[in-house]
């Protein structure tokens, strides 16, 4: 499977709340994850990536997404996908309780391959407007 097939297979389940379960298919035995961002500091791991989003549509049930742009660079077997998160916290978890707030976070994905399955996925976000947005800071 190409990288490009592949990395959109991963984006999909990996936004869509389906955990690690779902995206380890795609990713290679210990692919890590950067997030230059407070709030993901501690998760280095694409496993523990895929997890927090999954577990952050239970605050954010109609948690979604906006497509804007999805690249490959095949030269350096690199993945690159734009988009917008949308959501509204109604639904319990999250650092209080339900706010009403929404929340449209744009957002960057550098997947980086090994081969045929992603290593190293990069997020670029501004979490300080995200959590913000959401009257969570």
């Amino acid at each position: 499977m190409a990288i490009y097939e592949t990395a959109k297979e991963f984006f999909e389940a990996c936004e869509t709340g389906k955990g690690w379960d779902a995206c380890k298919a795609w990713c290679e035995d210990g692919a890590t994850f950067s997030c230059q961002s407070d709030a993901l500091a501690e998760v280095t791991s694409l496993e523990a990536y895929t997890d927090w989003m999954k577990g952050l549509l239970g605050p954010i049930p109609d948690g979604n997404y906006e497509l804007k742009a999805f690249a490959v660079d095949e030269d350096r077997g690199t993945v690159v996908a734009a988009a917008v998160f949308h959501g509204t916290h109604t639904g319990d978890g999250g650092p209080v309780p339900p706010t009403g707030k929404t929340v449209a976070a744009d957002y960057a994905y550098v997947m980086q391959f090994k081969g045929s399955r992603i290593a190293n996925m990069t997020k670029i976000w501004n979490a300080d407007h995200s959590l913000n947005a959401l009257g969570w800071a």
